[in-house]
């Protein structure tokens, strides 16, 4: 009891140091809360007649009245929720008139030392145990929705996603082939139908409710059955797959898994809503009841949403959010497309901004969605995300849409993405300029870990001046999808400078996972003092651009190849110089080089094979002779400890010896 007494003599003492800094106008939100008190009491008074409001809509509310009888604001505003999940019915919106002001900020935030979660799901209860496929289980009824629905895709058991059954349970299937020859379909032109191999299908119950989530090129298509012969062993889709079903540019069936199959459900974890009785099922875990678990179903599919409107420059302005929780978001695709043909840009965000000023979210965690964690849309300027935790994710981090500007993106920590959307990306900044994205770890995604441009070719574009520094960005790819990057570019991008950052283990389906990955038209970029290392193609791979500046950058373990080049152009692709390759299989330069549209000098290359180093087909004396590298070198750099990941220099380095400045990464990721 001492010690509880002396914490809220210290939580008091803080709130008056507050108050002692600058006056201001404090609220707060509890779960025992009333939307009939007054809301200016952290708990409940001993008479129960005030206290804490018990929804947040209501102290958005409550500042709108604050505003009116004062004809605005005349101080800081702050909402203080206290802990638990609040489960919402509807996003809270906010709106021009829940502005503040710059002398008059508004800030939502965590009480201290609780945790409030606001949650797009409710929760199911009613469980009894049944029997399933001949295993112990568990049913609940499934509420109906307020659209009258009853249909959901994910669930949450105390704070765990919880998988559908698929099939197979390790690895994947592939389609024995298409309807058409492959030679004669463009590689963008997708199928409905596809034959599979026997065994793989079968017409199972609620076969409309089955997916079969195809992955090629760089997306995941989603694919309900229609039908399933398993004389002729062709299956009929709902819809088209977004590209050709093919492993890439290749002639070879894609491969795919099938979800939500409910003769597979007979696995601990695993759960299954069957719609026609509006039942769920949960096989549990070992030692689960749950009737002792908070077990929580989506239905929105966002939780806060910043609605301004800048076509009549109306703004929503000056609100932060800070130390809050965000989940239990839903996802659902429109019934015509079976997924989106890049990044899986078009699904929404748990958290959106339209037309916001000024506006932050810090100290924020964003999990257990079916959607990107936060999106920055048209008309955003001066947006903030810092210090947030974005993890579990149905697609990927943060999407800067086209017609935002100015954003600050630091220290945070996005992970374990593409639950959903496999093609997700942690940060994408769309057509989008002048942003700050630094300090943040981004890992266990399956397509891209940030991703910068959005205009193909070299039409002129938005993104310009963006600084992308000082991030650390590993394990990406994981196998799954083909054609990505760590960092990856496209189109025109005056002023943007990639530099500092982390770049290691990059996989794909078909090694063609890059470390930095400039594609088409990735142009007036200027690459330097970043460390890439362990991919499963090119450590620096260009497809097309011109005037870009690579200098002073570590490229080591490219599997293919250190330097990959797609297509040749009349343009002056890049300069290259001051930059160390080092290289244990695969070759040094890969793709087109005959044109001579770049410049190399001042770099250092080694095979730690001990094999000699040529350049795209030439030896080192006769690449020289063609103008490049005049003060170039092939030396061993003298790396630490390489195989380890330590790639500092020796004092004796030769790299020293030709201009190398040593990179400094130890201020990388999150500070």
């Amino acid at each position: 009891m001492s010690r509880l007494i002396a914490g809220l003599v210290v939580l008091v003492l803080a709130l008056l140091g507050l108050g002692q800094a600058q006056a201001a106008t404090t609220l707060f939100v509890a779960l025992t809360g009333d939307d009939q008190w007054s809301g200016t009491l952290a708990a409940r008074n001993p008479a129960k007649t005030d206290g804490p409001f018990a929804t947040i809509t209501r102290a958005r509310d409550a500042i709108r009245e604050l505003k009116a009888s004062h004809g605005g604001l005349v101080e800081p505003v702050t909402v203080y929720l206290r802990g638990g999940t609040y489960f919402l019915s509807a996003p809270l919106t906010l709106t021009p008139e829940d502005s503040g002001t710059p002398e008059c900020p508004i800030t939502y935030a965590a009480y201290p030392g609780e945790k409030p979660v606001l949650s797009g799901g409710f929760p199911i209860t009613d469980w009894s145990p049944v029997e399933v496929n001949g295993v112990a289980a568990w049913a609940a009824p499934a509420p109906v929705l307020a659209d009258g629905g009853r249909y959901f895709h994910q669930l949450f058991v105390n704070g765990e996603r919880r998988p559908r059954p698929r099939l197979p349970r390790k690895g994947l299937f592939r389609f024995a082939g298409l309807l058409v020859n492959p030679v004669d379909v463009a590689w963008n032109q997708g199928q409905d139908q596809a034959y599979f191999s026997d065994g793989d299908l079968h017409s199972w119950r609620n076969l409309s409710d089955v997916d079969v989530v195809a992955l090629h090129f760089w997306v995941e298509s989603r694919l309900p059955l229609v039908a399933v012969d398993e004389a002729t062993h062709v299956a009929t889709f709902a819809r088209r797959s977004v590209f050709r079903l093919t492993d890439g540019q290749t002639t070879t069936p894609a491969r795919f898994y099938v979800e939500n199959v409910f003769e597979a459900l007979d696995a601990p974890g695993l759960w299954y809503l069957d719609r026609p009785t509006a039942t769920i099922y949960y096989v549990p875990q070992p030692g689960e009841d749950p009737r002792l678990l908070q077990i929580v179903a989506p239905r929105l599919s966002e939780v806060v949403r910043f609605d301004g409107d800048a076509t009549n420059r109306r703004y929503v302005e000056r609100i932060s959010v800070s130390g809050l929780s965000f989940a239990h978001t839903e996802w659902n695709l429109p019934d015509d497309i079976a997924g989106y043909k890049q990044a899986d840009f078009g699904v929404p965000a748990a958290v959106s901004l339209t037309a916001a000023r000024n506006c932050a979210l810090r100290d924020c965690e964003i999990a257990h969605v079916g959607t990107y964690a936060v999106e920055i849309g048209a008309g955003c300027r001066g947006s903030e995300i810092a210090d947030c935790e974005m993890f579990d994710l149905g697609a990927g981090g943060v999407k800067l849409a086209q017609g935002s500007a100015a954003t600050t993106l630091s220290n945070n920590r996005i992970h374990d993405g593409g639950c959903i959307f496999h093609g997700a990306v942690g940060i994408l900044a769309d057509d989008s300029g002048n942003n700050t994205i630094t300090h943040n770890e981004i890992y266990n995604l399956y397509y891209t870990g940030i991703s910068v441009g959005w205009r193909w070719g070299y039409r002129p574009s938005l993104a310009a001046d963006n600084i992308v520094a000082w991030n650390h960005i590993h394990d990406i790819g994981r196998g799954l999808l083909s054609d990505l990057g760590g960092i990856y570019t496209l189109g025109v991008a005056p002023g943007t400078v990639v530099r500092n950052n982390l770049i290691h283990d990059i996989t794909s389906a078909t090694n063609r996972g890059r470390g930095i990955y400039l594609d088409e038209g990735s142009s007036d970029i200027v690459f330097e003092s970043n460390l890439v290392y362990r991919v499963d193609d090119a450590s620096f791979c260009i497809n097309c651009g011109q005037d870009n500046v690579v200098r002073n950058n570590i490229f080591a373990f490219g599997k293919q190849a250190g330097i990959r080049r797609g297509r040749q152009e009349n343009l002056r692709a890049f300069t290259f110089d001051h930059n160390i390759f080092y290289f244990a299989e695969g070759q040094l330069m890969a793709g087109a080089w005959g044109d001579g549209q770049y410049a190399f000098d001042y770099n250092l290359y080694y095979d730690a094979r001990g094999l000699p180093v040529t350049f795209a087909g030439m030896s080192f004396d006769q690449w020289r002779e063609s103008g490049q590298d005049a003060h170039g070198m092939i030396a061993d750099p003298q790396f630490a400890n390489p195989a380890a990941g330590d790639f500092t220099l020796a004092a004796t380095s030769p790299a020293l010896a030709i201009g190398f400045r040593p990179i400094d990464l130890s201020q990388v990721g999150p500070r």
